[in-house]
């Protein structure tokens, strides 16, 4: 039977998408009339056009579905109108776990992040035991994903067969919007990072990802949730791994995080004027407070997740990049050592 998934033009979706192809599965993708759908050009999917906050659309989409992978999610950092990202984070997951219940699914694997998880309490590396509070949570992205985290799991209480993954941050290819850390890796790749902050994260390859939303699928266990991570890095290493890479210099300059938060509250003083985008979000400068370092061991014990380099990740991040023009004035030894 066919499988559903949500947030498919997306980073993770995308990939997912590909590797349910590969094993001849049947895929139907729900996009939004406007979506940009270039991640998915070419591809043998069955198109179901809706919008998560439009309940009959959701009905149609799930009618025959075996599982749905509701890998959806509005994912900014800022927004002129913060109620929308609730909208369809919050609401969307409800109104999708309600069709896919009268669907009668057999399994729902929602894609949470580790945002509700790594909090950056003192102690040892957090995991999925870990039971954050809504006031950890900064900013709407990362409330919006804590909340539907909850419906999620009422939904499962309730006896719905659900199974929660919460990658940790994804590199590697076909990140097209890009995400806010590949805006980190374009950054550098193009020489606009003279400073970094002290900051860290998990790095985990995005084809690694999607492996292990098909692992939880099939070896997971209903109720539970799964870190799909790989390896943690501060950013100075991160920075330092693609200046290895590369052969540009990493920047030497660490950024005091009062400066770093002056200038996000400068850059959405300019966005609130402008509409646009600030060049620094406020969330982000918050969020890099602290490392968002994480113990992923669960899924390796419980599924069977096995994530590879993250260097060999990041090189193909690197690759992809180059070829989709988006460091057009990466030298061109560079280009050519990592566009294979």
């Amino acid at each position: 039977m066919t499988t559903l998934v949500t947030g498919a033009t997306g980073f993770v979706g995308s990939q997912l998408v590909r590797l349910l192809l590969a094993r001849n599965e049947p895929v139907r993708v729900l996009v939004r009339p406007t979506a940009l759908t270039r991640a998915l050009e070419g591809l043998p999917v069955e198109w179901a056009y809706g919008d998560l906050r439009d309940q009959a659309s959701l009905q149609a989409a799930c009618r025959g579905v075996r599982r749905v992978f509701h890998v959806a999610a509005d994912y900014r950092l800022w927004a002129r109108d913060p109620q929308a990202i609730y909208e369809s984070n919050v609401g969307g997951t409800r109104h999708l776990l309600r069709a896919a219940a009268d669907a009668g699914v057999e399994r729902f694997i929602y894609t949470g992040t580790v945002a509700t998880i790594a909090m950056g309490r003192p102690g040892p590396l957090p995991d999925e035991t870990a039971e954050a509070r809504l006031d950890e949570m900064i900013g709407p992205y990362k409330r919006s994903k804590f909340l539907a985290e909850q419906e999620v799991r009422r939904a499962a209480a309730a006896g719905l067969p659900v199974v929660i993954v919460s990658p940790t941050t994804p590199v590697g290819p076909g990140d097209w919007k890009p995400t806010p850390t590949g805006k980190i890796i374009v950054d550098f790749l193009q020489g606009r990072m003279p400073a970094y902050v002290d900051t860290g994260l998990n790095l985990v390859a995005v084809e690694d990802v999607a492996a292990g939303h098909l692992l939880a699928a099939e070896r997971g266990t209903i109720g539970e949730r799964y870190l799909l991570g790989g390896r943690n890095l501060t950013l100075r290493e991160l920075l330092g791994t693609l200046a290895a890479l590369t052969g540009r210099k990493a920047p030497r300059v660490r950024l005091p995080y009062g400066v770093a938060l002056a200038a996000g509250y400068a850059s959405e003083a300019v966005s609130r004027l402008t509409g646009r985008e600030p060049r620094v979000p406020l969330d982000g400068v918050r969020m890099a407070r602290h490392r968002m370092f994480v113990d992923c061991s669960k899924a390796t014990r419980e599924i069977g997740f096995a994530p590879g380099p993250v260097d060999e990740a990041l090189a193909r991040a690197i690759a992809w990049y180059v070829a989709h023009r988006y460091v057009p004035d990466l030298p061109a030894r560079v280009a050519a050592g990592h566009a294979a």
